[in-house]
């Protein structure tokens, strides 16, 4: 255990010291397999047997397919769409930012993209209208958290990759649910503070966009998330498919619907695009050292163990055990990071307990979307706070009451586990 409690003692000094998580992800685990003597040439092959995996295909066509919407102009015409259904007056754009978020999280899947996205559009307009940016980037940010439940989910393709028996489909629909009670359990809070504290009310006397009108513009968006779903329900395509019929979708919607797109900006994007998922792989691939080295230095059955006998034997207190743990350590690192340090570790006790592997990754997914917006280190707040210009400290005390119903939501989930079941049960894919 001694080389276990140095390589974890490494890993949290350098990534507190600022270097970047797959550094010292790789470097961790490279020291103590070398320490342990457990043969160098180990780096290497888990570096390359951790990216050679069909479903991480996905990952760089998906992030590429985020960055098409993106640029072809799809969040102003989902502004328009979504400000004709809820119109305008106190609270309307608080509303409207967190169900945009929602629909590009089905095209996206990368919750700080999201956030930049929905923010450089959403942003400006709310700080217009007179609400405070420190609402307007806690409400930001914690739209965009949705992104990583709502398919295609970069996170849950990564936690299929480790927990083979929960399937890409299973988890994309399982996360419809939990995706939708997220934006729901963040529209209430967001309401009830934009109504007691009249935020908003001076666009109440503005006329709203004709619904038909802005639904024909938005519909080839709209489409999207349609597209991936219903492809992978009728067996069209697999999920990493689904992420190369989004591409080309983008681009035709980019090129020939809308005409936002250029030969200059594809370029631009594929450039944008590639840089992306490299840094995903290579956390990927040096994450994967790390986690060999976990497993071979047998610290896996006394960690999985020692969680067991914490929570009291208990399945309810260690799930609420697993779960204070996650939103703190979703504070410091992304979803990516989070699943492939934590899943070898986390998944036996899941296992311990019976409890549905497919569950487990949305609800485990759930808690890592409270840590991107919780306080002082949320990286979905970083990019809404640069955005607005607001303070971190600004957003508290609006951030506190998103959060708060955020969670009462994830109870919900663990209560009520046919939240997260029922869909992939009914269309076939558990």
């Amino acid at each position: 255990m001694y080389y276990a409690y140095l390589m974890f003692g490494c890993f949290f000094l350098l990534m507190f010291g600022g270097v970047p998580i797959a550094a010292a992800l790789g470097l961790s685990g490279t020291l103590a397999i070398a320490l342990a003597q457990l043969g160098i040439m180990a780096v290497p092959t888990n570096v390359y047997a951790g990216i050679a995996k069909y479903p991480l295909l996905a990952i760089p066509m998906f992030v590429l397919a985020g960055a098409i919407f993106d640029k072809a102009g799809v969040a102003e015409r989902l502004l328009r769409f979504t400000e004709a259904i809820v119109g305008r007056g106190r609270g309307a754009l608080a509303v409207i930012t967190i169900l945009v978020a929602m629909i590009i999280g089905g095209i996206s899947g990368s919750g700080p993209a999201c956030t930049a996205a929905v923010g450089g559009v959403m942003l400006h307009a709310m700080l217009r209208a007179g609400y405070p940016p420190g609402f307007a980037a806690a409400v930001t940010a914690a739209a965009g958290s949705t992104d990583i439940l709502i398919p295609p989910s970069v996170a849950f393709i990564v936690y299929s990759v480790l927990v083979p028996s929960a399937t890409v489909p299973a988890l994309f629909v399982g996360g419809i649910i939990p995706g939708v009670l997220a934006c729901v359990m963040l529209i209430i809070p967001a309401l009830f503070l934009s109504l007691r504290y009249n935020f908003g009310s001076s666009e109440s006397g503005e006329a709203k966009p004709k619904f038909w009108e802005s639904f024909k513009d938005a519909a080839w968006a709209l489409a999207a998330p349609v597209l991936i779903l219903g492809g992978l329900r009728t067996g069209w395509f697999t999920p990493t498919e689904a992420a190369v019929m989004a591409v080309v979708f983008g681009l035709f919607v980019g090129f020939a619907i809308y005409r936002s797109l250029t030969l200059r900006t594809l370029f631009e994007l594929l450039v944008e695009s590639a840089e992306t998922s490299a840094v995903i792989l290579v956390v990927v691939g040096l994450a994967s050292v790390f986690a060999w080295a976990c497993s071979t230095l047998g610290i896996v059955d006394p960690i999985s163990k020692g969680l067991v006998a914490l929570g009291g034997g208990s399945p309810l207190g260690v799930i609420f055990i697993l779960m204070v743990f996650l939103v703190i350590v979703g504070m410091f690192l992304d979803g990516i990071s989070i699943f492939l340090i934590f899943c070898p570790l986390f998944v036996p006790v899941a296992q311990t307990f019976n409890w549905d592997l497919v569950w487990f990754g949305v609800v485990m997914t759930y808690n890592v979307a409270l840590g991107q917006f919780t306080p002082p280190m949320a990286v979905n707040l970083m990019v809404s706070c640069r955005l607005s210009g607001a303070k971190m400290e600004d957003t508290v005390r609006y951030d506190i009451w998103l959060l708060l119903f955020m969670f009462l939501g994830l109870l919900l989930m663990i209560f009520f586990p046919g939240i997260v079941l029922w869909l992939p049960e009914v269309t076939g894919f558990m």
